[in-house]
């Protein structure tokens, strides 16, 4: 069993920036790939970045692509989204996930078997 806790959301002005991470449990995070997803009201919940087990590969969205950086901590059981010149738009529910068979499929809701609790990102214009 795996539990995923985000924290690290907010309010921001348009423009400004924020740090989400999420702390994993258990032993054999190195071997997850892990995900950050969003979702904004009435929406559906949409891709943002993914990282590879290693954390050789990231994969990102094209509309974060150049404002967010997905890292990951394997000492502190950690992965990061660092969020830049964040735009009204970015403003959404954000949740975390890890897949433990590595998928290729990094930017399916499906390819993830566990989800944090999600934290709120708004962004004010």
């Amino acid at each position: 069993q795996v539990q995923l806790v985000e924290s690290g959301g907010g309010l921001v002005q348009a423009g400004g920036s924020l740090r989400l991470s999420c702390a994993a449990s258990g032993r054999t995070f190195s071997r997850y790939q892990m995900g950050w997803f969003r979702q904004a009201p009435g929406k559906e919940r949409e891709f943002v970045a993914a990282i590879s087990w290693s954390g050789a590969s990231t994969y990102y969205a094209d509309t974060v692509k150049g404002r967010f950086t997905i890292s990951r901590d394997y000492a502190k059981n950690t992965e990061y989204l660092q969020m830049n010149s964040l735009h009204p738009e970015d403003t959404a529910v954000y949740s975390c996930a890890a897949d433990t068979w590595g998928s290729s499929r990094y930017g399916a809701t499906d390819s993830y078997e566990y989800w944090g609790q999600g934290t709120q990102v708004t962004v004010s214009s």
